[in-house]
């Protein structure tokens, strides 16, 4: 079964108490994209610029990641630099360029449009709508977004609300989209909105989820080593939607499931900064370290 990702593809300068990257490569479609791979053929659609070298693109087509809708265009590559302290869970913002990512308006190859699930990475939701408006009938439609579009593109991106099944959000993100403290009812007031099912990501405290009214709470496994949390997020997506892309059945034992492996890839992601550890991960690592979460949430009803 076959995703197609719309994103961005960026360089990252990330600084963390455990050590520092210089323009590495990043951006959300990107990440969604190699963790997405190990388990369902990936299509991305992204722009970057005349600087973005060719080894990038050769990682990626090792993941067997489709770039027929990557375009290169004149100009430099969106790039972002950022910071952690040692509550990992905040990223401080300490520049942004977006460069061809400004003018991005993205154009769905015909060979992609009949995709069976779509994930609207984190970008404008006009083009979110506009990637939309251009596809056929995918059978699941996930998004995620950030507290910049939420601020500043409300009204825009409860019309793409309206239009997803499933969305991807941190806790600070689902409180200030729905202006709401408790995070029940926050999720609740959003589902209302017309997502099928809500992901909370919490970083290092896992991940919630609503569905039918059935909530779920996926754990986050204790690792010896963090190096950099950036991507967290989007490597979590791409093991959810991956998995039921890969599966194509997604009812309330399925959705757990990837939940779960949504935390797995996430939690391979922060141990090495930018997308290294996925670069030399195996599917053999993938499958022990879901027994892993299994093990860490079982216990016996006595």
């Amino acid at each position: 079964m076959s995703i197609l990702v719309v994103g961005s593809v960026a360089f990252d300068t990330i600084r963390t108490p455990f050590g520092q990257a210089d323009e590495a490569l990043g951006g959300s479609a990107t990440y969604f994209s190699a963790a997405a791979s190990f388990f369902a053929d990936v299509r991305l659609v992204a722009v970057v610029g005349e600087d973005f070298p060719d080894q990038h693109l050769e990682f990626l087509r090792s993941r067997r990641v489709d770039l027929g809708g990557l375009r290169r265009v004149p100009g430099k590559t969106f790039r972002w630099v950022g910071e952690y302290g040692f509550d990992l869970n905040q990223a401080r913002t300490l520049e942004t360029q977006l460069n061809v990512f400004a003018d991005f308006a993205p154009q769905i190859p015909e060979a992609y449009r009949d995709s069976d699930v779509v994930f609207l990475a984190n970008i404008d939701p006009d083009l979110q709508r506009e990637v939309l408006r251009q596809v056929r009938r995918p059978a699941l439609i996930a998004a995620d977004t950030m507290n910049y579009w939420i601020t500043n593109k409300a009204e825009s991106l409860r019309q793409t609300l309206r239009l997803v099944d499933a969305l991807l959000i941190n806790d600070a993100e689902v409180r200030q989209l729905a202006d709401e403290a408790n995070l029940v009812q926050a999720a609740r007031k959003i589902l209302a909105w017309g997502p099928k099912s809500l992901v909370i990501k919490r970083g290092e405290y896992g991940a919630l989820m609503i569905k039918n009214g059935d909530w779920f709470a996926a754990p986050a496994l204790p690792l010896e080593v963090v190096r950099d949390p950036t991507g967290a997020g989007d490597c979590f997506a791409g093991g959810f939607v991956g998995y039921l892309a890969n599966t194509m059945n997604f009812d309330n034992a399925s959705v757990r499931k990837a939940m779960i492996l949504g935390s797995v890839m996430a939690s391979f992601n922060v141990e090495a900064f930018s997308l290294n550890r996925l670069r030399t991960l195996t599917y053999a690592e993938i499958e022990a370290r879901y027994r892993a979460f299994r093990r860490l949430a079982q216990f016996e009803d006595l």
